[in-house]
């Protein structure tokens, strides 16, 4: 690429991407963290965790070099796991507030265009108008 063609590549405007997300984009994304969150907690084995103290503080005892790493590679794994729980819990919780909060939004622009665009006022009360 040649210096002017990069001149007129940064001069020239950036084109715009708008961002949209739709209602069931949101809560089909927060049920999938909230489901992987469910796996991670039945699969994961956060019970071996303390299994894996006791192995390495039994290898520790027999001097092992290996208890050392065990407990620390189960340290590294329960402090991961503990990030990706978080991590899945924090998405469904955002997404499902964020979908309660379109909702009300969308319900607080329909009764704001219901009340200006056609009030509901029973015909029975219009009719004694023209009387």
């Amino acid at each position: 690429m040649a210096w002017n063609e990069w001149n007129e590549l940064k001069s020239a405007p950036a084109p715009r991407a708008d961002l949209i997300a739709h209602q069931d984009d949101l809560g089909a994304v927060g049920h999938e963290a909230y489901v992987l969150h469910g796996a991670l907690l039945r699969h994961a084995d956060v019970a071996a965790r303390d299994h894996s103290a006791r192995t390495a503080a039994a290898l520790r005892r027999h001097h092992f070099a290996m208890g050392a790493a065990l407990e620390t590679t189960a340290d590294v794994w329960t402090s991961q796991l503990r990030s990706l729980l978080q991590a899945c819990a924090h998405i469904s919780n955002h997404l499902d507030h964020t979908k309660a909060a379109h909702a009300r939004d969308d319900a607080k622009i329909r009764t704001a265009i219901r009340g200006v665009a056609a009030p509901e006022v029973p015909v029975s009360r219009l009719s004694a108008y023209f009387k």
